[in-house]
Parts: structure tokens; sequence; C-alpha cells
């Protein structure tokens, strides 16, 4: 594997906390003053010199306390989660750590939604314990609950000032909703707490470089007129990316070249599936191959509008798949269930094909290769991954500046930034089964058929009466979601079980409630809304009494969280159904193994 150019914050990469703090844990330890629980691989080396003052990327959702312990109340209301004040008997103190020792066990074991739980109930009887607080925040960083965990290392803090590892867990969760201005001040008053802290230093260090390098390519940006695709096509028509077809390789199979060696390459399904074979063996496609099939994607996605539109043939099928976040075998292993789009067979892929995993080249070249050959039968919707700050810190831009170039990395992400929002999938058959997902009968189409919002995130919900023409006009084309607005809402939004809406657990984005979810699906005439952002232990779960399903297609997340996987068949009448599958073996490289700042979740 070709080294990335982040080799080294890439040493040692596993996981983005190493543990919870010890069942009893000493006065030393909860302030702080020892290095031990720190998390591992983030980053290796001496830190960078501070280099002063630097210029914030922006306004976080978030402040440090504006969820900090609260919760959402049934009524969907904020609420004070515990009383600070409580007198806690030493009675309730000892039972508290008896549910720590379970709720450590717990997040050993992966089963980080229980952990949570147990650290609430410890929460509860004993809320003056900061290691309480700063164990759950770890647990939510594991669930991507990113403004809760933020929540929660803040009340660490008030409660211990000196406690450097909330410090630092606070960083990393702004950091993970690329946040690294708001993380810096955190990484420095934990390293002023352990100043012999070598994942602080090194953290704080590859956070700094990070910044610099965000803020450098905007500086280079100012100017720049033409597009990344339009480059490309231009240097392809003054020969700059020429195949050399003497240095083709026997184990990588090439699509149709024409003999004009300006003109645009055909693919093939046999093609196609050669190349999938090719990158299980570690085979590499050429430049020119590459650049092919994301101009060849450019050109099929370039027509479409925000909202696709898809009326299932009669005899026809629909695959949705949720995330696959890079992880290329897997992603081979589903293909073998839903079979390769035909005539017949659509697949819908609902965002995130990279970052996170080691294989993020591989996953998009396929799933954009079959895009090329199908671009009537395969649609891929952006996710919140398909940006490019996020490809920054997860890992994408690493990896593909070191298999394919700078140039290749632009060129996906002028092409991410033309990928369609959403999918509204019809059925063109009368529905079989009048029930919806849930207790209540299905919402039809003004046809009366079932339809679905497939999305990555959720609806447009921040306020009522957003209708689908609203979703359809979204001028997509070299936009970034930013942190509100319709577009942020279609890929960063997440459903809760409170009515209404609430601050998001993420820190980006909203969460919106079983009322909103039924209010958008009555205006629209939608049956569901389908879709992706978050893990599920059980890979799929039906919320909002059937009106909002998630799939999530990636399993054992990261190599680390021991989900399930699932994906959803649609038939010409609108009915679903959900197939689970596990992880298959992958050749022995870590998750986010090209990142840059941190390893992840």
């Amino acid at each position: 594997m070709t080294d990335s150019p982040h080799a080294e914050l890439r040493n040692g990469i596993s996981e983005m906390f190493t543990g919870v703090e010890s069942p009893i844990t000493s006065s030393s330890s909860a302030s702080g003053s020892s290095s031990n629980g720190y998390a591992k691989g983030f980053a290796s080396g001496e830190p960078n010199p501070d280099h002063g003052v630097i210029t914030p990327l922006g306004s976080p959702q978030l402040s440090p306390t504006s969820l900090s312990g609260l919760s959402l109340s049934s009524d969907g209301e904020l609420e004070q989660e515990v009383d600070m004040d409580l007198d806690v008997s030493a009675a309730d103190a000892e039972k508290a750590q008896e549910i720590k020792v379970k709720a450590n066990k717990a997040f050993a074991d992966k089963d980080f939604a229980t952990s949570i739980e147990l650290y609430t109930e410890a929460i509860h009887l004993n809320p003056k314990d900061s290691t309480f607080w700063n164990n759950r925040a770890m647990s939510k960083g594991k669930m991507e609950e990113h403004g809760g965990a933020i929540a929660d290392a803040t009340r660490a803090i008030e409660i211990n000032p000196k406690y450097a590892k909330a410090y630092f867990r606070r960083g990393l969760s702004y950091l993970s909703i690329l946040r690294p201005t708001l993380a810096v001040p955190d990484f420095k008053k934990a390293l002023d707490l352990d100043p012999t802290s070598k994942p602080v230093q090194a953290q704080l260090a590859a956070t700094k470089k990070l910044i610099y390098a965000i803020e450098f390519e905007k500086a280079i940006s100012i100017g720049e007129t033409k597009t990344t695709s339009t480059r490309c096509l231009e240097m392809i028509d003054q020969g700059a990316c020429m195949l050399d077809l003497k240095q083709k390789s026997e184990h990588m199979p090439l699509p149709i070249i024409p003999d004009d060696p300006k003109a645009r390459y055909t693919p093939t399904a046999e093609w196609v599936e050669g190349m999938i074979e090719s990158f299980k063996k570690g085979g590499k496609v050429p430049r020119r191959v590459a650049w092919e099939i994301v101009l060849g994607v450019k050109a099929a996605v370039e027509k479409e509008k925000s909202l696709v539109e898809i009326e299932i043939p009669k005899g026809c099928t629909v695959e949705i798949i949720g995330d696959s976040e890079s992880q290329f075998f897997d992603v081979c292993n589903l293909l073998s269930m839903t079979k390769p789009p035909s005539d017949t067979h659509y697949l819908v892929f609902n965002g995130d094909l990279v970052d996170r995993g080691s294989w993020s080249v591989e996953v998009a070249l396929t799933v954009f290769a079959y895009k090329w050959l199908f671009p009537e039968r395969v649609f891929i919707n952006r996710g919140n991954h398909e940006t490019n700050d996020m490809n920054k810190v997860y890992g994408f831009e690493g990896e593909c500046k070191a298999k394919l170039g700078d140039m290749t990395y632009k060129l996906f992400g002028d092409v991410f930034t033309m990928l369609p929002l959403a999918t509204l999938v019809t059925a063109s058959q009368p529905p079989s089964n009048p029930k919806s997902e849930g207790s209540q009968p299905a919402i039809l189409s003004p046809e009366g058929k079932k339809r679905y919002f497939v999305v990555h995130g959720g609806p447009p919900v921040s306020k009522d009466g957003v209708t689908l023409d609203e979703v359809r006009d979204i001028k997509r084309f070299g936009a970034q979601p930013g942190q509100e607005g319709l577009m942020c809402e279609l890929l960063w939004t997440d459903p809760q079980e409170q009515p209404g809406r609430g601050p998001s657990k993420r820190g980006v984005g909203l969460g919106f409630g079983p009322d909103v979810t039924r209010r958008w699906c009555d205006l629209n005439s939608i049956t569901a809304v389908i879709r992706s952002h978050e893990v599920r232990a059980e890979g799929y779960a039906i919320e909002h009494d059937g009106l909002c399903i998630t799939t999530f297609s990636c399993p054992n997340y990261c190599d680390n969280v021991g989900n399930s996987a699932a994906y959803i068949t649609m038939q010409d009448d609108g009915e679903l159904s959900y197939h689970q599958f596990g992880p298959v073996p992958h050749p022995d490289v870590k998750p986010m193994a090209y990142a840059s700042g941190f390893s992840g979740m």
C-alpha cells in the first residue's frame, strides 16, 4: 500500500478512545495528572511549534455548555437531567461505583448503548463523580453522539476543572464535528494539566496542522474560475493524461479504449467485474481510467435534479443500500447478495461511500463504475462524507492522493457536489398491502401508490411546510452543506424518540421527532422516509411508527462496533423486505489508515 502523506499520523491507529476510567479512580487520574487512559494512536512524533493565532473556521451549532446536564423530556423540551445539588449517600455512591463496573464491561464488549444506559444510572445516583460523565462522553463518542459527548465532558470539567482527560475527550468530539479551532484550546488545556502526555502533544500538533492546511487551501482557491472536471477534460484533450498500454497490468482489465487517445472510454460489465476482482487482490486502476469513471458519472449526474425520481417498472426491484464507509470487502459481499444492476434491477446507494475505512478509492470507483455503466439503473445520493471537510479529516483525501494523486482527489470532490441529494422511489403497481411499516394505513401518492423519500440524513424539517419542489430546486453544484439550511438537513439530521425538534446529539444538524416526520410525510404524500447515516445494531430500524426507516450497510463499523448491516429490497408495489448480513474478512489494514488529524470512530 502506498504511504499516505499523513503517514506520521497513521502509525498505531486503532480506536478513538482506549478505554474507560477504572472502577476506583485515584484523584491524580481524575484530575488528569496521569496520561494513562488517553487515546492512543491519534498522531505520533513530537508536536510542531505553536504557530500563533488560528483563524476560526466558523461558529459551532453547540456552545460547550448548551447541552450540559440537559436531556429531552417526553414533550421534546430541554430539561435538567439531574439535580447537581443532590445529597449523595454513602450507599448510593457505592452502588454507583458497582454500576460503573458493569458499564465499563459493556464498553469493553463494544456494547456502547448499554454502557451509556449504565453510566446514566450511575450519574443519577451520584452526579458529582466526574468520571461517570466523562466515561459516558466517551461512550457517546463511540455512538457518534458528539453533541452529547461535548455536553458530558463539559459537565465533567465543571465538576473537576483539572480533569485533563475530559478536556481531551471534548476536544476530540469538537474535531469529530469539524470544529478544530474549538478543539485546540481543549487540547492546550489538557496539555497544561498533563505536560508529559504524548497523545495530547501529538493531537494538538496534528489539529494545528489540519487548520493550517484548510486555511492554505482556501487561500489558493481564491480566483479559481474553472472546475476540476473542466480542467481534467482540458488536460485529456491536451494529451496530459494518456494511458500507456505498454504498462497494462494483466491483473487489471480495461474498459473499451478508442483509437483516438483523446476520446472517451466505454464501460462494459466484464470490465467492471474484472476491476472489482483486481481490487480484491490489491490491484490499482490507472489514473486515466479513474478519471474516465468519475467523468462518466459526472456526465450522468449533472443531468439529474437534486431530487431524482424513479418509478419502479412492473416486474422490477430496487435495492436501497446504506452507508458503506469504504469497507470494500463488505461491499463486495453485499453486491454478491443484491447482484449487479440490470435492466430489471435498480440500485440506490444512499451516501457515505468514502471515509472511515481504508478502501475509499476502491468503493467509490466500484459504485461509480456501475453508475457509468447503468446510468438509468444505478443512483447515488450524496452523504455527509461526500464533502470536502469530512474527506480532509476522515481519510478519503489522504487515501485518494496517495493512490491516484491530488488532481484525482479534486475531481472526485467536484463530482461529489453534483450528486443528487435524495431519490423519490414510487411503486408502479397498486399496494398489495394497504398498511405502512407501522400501525397506521400507508400514506400514498396522489396516484394511490406507495412512494419513499430516500435520503442520507433525513427530511428537511427545521420548519414545517417544506415541499418536494423545494428539494428539487436546491442548487447543489459546487456547494458544500455547511452548518444549516436544506442541504445540511438532508445530509445530517437524525430521528429522535421525543416529539418536536431538538438539538442534535451529533452537534451538527438537528433531531426530529415522530410528529415532525408525520406532518412532513402527510404534506408530501410520502409513505416513509428511508435514510441511513447512523449505525443500527441490527443493520436497520423501523421508527416513528413506520414513517422513518434507517438502513446501515456497513457491518462491524470500523472493525469496532460489532453491528450487523442491512439493505432493503423494494418491489414494484412498494412492499419492503430487509436483508441482514455480517462482516467478511479483509486484509490487515486498520480503519482510517490515511486519516489526517486523528484516528476514528
